[in-house]
């Protein structure tokens, strides 16, 4: 990742899915002074350190953001020098501006049965999760609530629309825990799990998010993810300005 990074053209690239996200490459070539074999150079270098998830759309190939490894980075390497308030100021998924659909991938050593287990047992969830607890039935049309001991009410619900443990798990979700938030209606959640030799690949997408949605219903899961691989590495929690905040 770091080798990716100190190229100053892959830097640039990363801003401009920080400014919009889901590009194509007809679209980023545009912005660049450079042939088109060029910038699609640069994009597999970028999807192979994990900094840039592709995803097809009927014809088009679209480019996302994954703030995950710099979140990884910023737990392993700088927050323990800073503030914990600091944290938030930096945090990069909380500041992208354009949702609409937020993709997150990041690799796990473990096996996709527990990995599910993770996903879906309300105990452990709240250990990565700020502490917030969730309660379903895990079937296809079920319902869920997520609660915190500390909140006055439920801070979110939605919908099971497929359960197909332990590979997916497609919920809609509605937050709860403000009238701002509120007031964005439903999104999407989909949880993929691949194993991949003795890991997992785990992708998170975000989707049915308006344009310039509330980044309160997204921004926090760089830290919710990277607390989850956290725990099933080392069974130990993951400090995140997140878990001092709610947990």
């Amino acid at each position: 990742m770091f080798r990716a990074l100190a190229d100053p053209t892959r830097r640039d690239l990363l801003d401009e899915l920080f400014r919009q996200d889901g590009q194509t490459l007809r679209a980023l070539e545009s912005r660049f002074e450079m042939s088109r074999f060029g910038i699609a150079k640069h994009l597999r270098i970028l999807e192979e350190a994990g900094l840039v998830v592709a995803r097809r759309r009927g014809r088009e190939k679209l480019h996302f953001l994954n703030p995950v490894p710099i979140r990884l980075v910023h737990d392993r390497w700088v927050s323990k020098y800073a503030e914990p308030w600091a944290a938030g100021l930096s945090d990069l998924k909380s500041r992208l501006e354009s949702p609409m659909e937020k993709i997150f991938e990041i690799y796990i050593k473990t096996t996709p049965e527990r990995l599910w287990e993770a996903i879906t047992d309300s105990e452990i969830r709240s250990k990565y999760q700020f502490g917030n607890t969730i309660e379903s039935d895990w079937t296809p049309g079920g319902r869920f609530v997520m609660n915190n001991a500390k909140a006055d009410g439920p801070l979110g619900e939605g919908e099971n629309l497929e359960v197909d443990p332990p590979r997916r798990l497609v919920q809609t979700m509605r937050a709860l825990w403000g009238e701002d938030v509120k007031a964005e209606g439903t999104s999407k959640v989909t949880w993929e799990i691949e194993p991949v030799g003795d890991s997992c690949l785990l992708t998170v997408t975000h989707s049915d998010l308006r344009e310039g949605a509330n980044e309160q219903l997204y921004g926090g899961w760089p830290m919710i993810l990277s607390g989850l691989k956290t725990w099933l590495e080392t069974g130990e929690k993951l400090t995140t300005p997140g878990s001092l905040m709610y947990g």
